[in-house]
């Protein structure tokens, strides 16, 4: 069983930072990569960061130069610094672990941006 917890959402003014973690725990061997993704209601999910345990790190464009995602390998978790935040980065933001073929989701944190 792997369980993946998120926390640090909320709401903060444009132009603002918060730092989201994603705590996994459970039967974690060989993971692959861990993602943030966030979605707003009626769209689709994004990908917003990714962590790759290969190597390298991928973020969409929209949060390129913005946001930075790292990983604390003793505590098994995953970390989302997000600066100069906007409006539109207004979602739930999810965290997800690749473990072979499998992927498990957390449950969502929620972060709102005013303007």
């Amino acid at each position: 069983q792997v369980r993946l917890v998120e926390s640090g959402g909320g709401l903060v003014q444009a132009g603002g930072s918060l730092r989201l973690s994603c705590a996994a725990s459970g039967s974690i061997f060989s993971p692959n990569a861990m993602d943030w993704y966030r979605q707003v209601p009626g769209n689709q999910r994004e990908l917003v960061a990714q962590f790759n345990f290969g190597g390298g790190t991928n973020y969409a464009d929209s949060v390129k130069g913005r946001f930075t995602i790292s990983r604390d390998n003793a505590k098994n978790t995953v970390y989302l610094q997000m600066n100069s935040l906007k409006p539109e980065d207004t979602a739930v933001y999810y965290c997800n672990i690749h473990l072979g073929s499998i992927i498990y989701w957390g449950q969502g944190t929620q972060v709102t941006v005013s303007s």
